[in-house]
């Protein structure tokens, strides 16, 4: 397969990754954005400079999703200390308890998109996902 070729299978499986992810976070009501920001303050606050780097969206955007997840009560904002320019983010307990049955769901049906694979292939497959997020992700990001 040339350079075109395995560009075209890297785009298709992210579609399909990418439609997994969709209808798994459908299942538990969420957006596939609101998913992505629940798993990732799920584990701990993170500060919204902190946030929109790690899942690469502009601060306003971010604001604008925090803002509809904070009015299903999933997630508060707080400012430690005294500078109030610095906001953190965190999981409210429902919140919390939506991430985990998420994370769950995610860990359970995403890696079915590699089921038709030899176990040797599939190995190879997680093996590989794992190296190349670790090196272009900014950040632990979990889901």
């Amino acid at each position: 397969m040339d350079g075109h070729g395995f560009g075209n299978a890297l785009v298709a499986l992210s579609i399909v990754i990418q439609r997994r992810f969709v209808q798994i976070c459908g299942d538990h009501d969420l957006t596939p954005a609101q998913g992505q920001l629940l798993c990732t303050v799920k584990d701990r606050p993170r500060r919204m400079a902190e946030l929109a780097a790690a899942l690469g969206m502009a601060k306003n955007a971010l604001s604008q999703l925090v803002d509809r997840t904070e009015r299903r009560g999933l997630v508060q904002r707080e400012s430690p200390g005294s500078d109030r320019r610095v906001i953190t983010l965190y999981a409210t307990a429902e919140g919390k308890l939506i991430a985990d049955a998420l994370y769950a769901d995610i860990a359970e049906r995403l890696p079915d998109i590699a089921s038709s694979l030899s176990p040797d292939d599939q190995q190879a497959f997680r093996r590989l996902a794992t190296a190349i997020v670790a090196e272009r992700l900014p950040g632990p990001l979990t889901c």
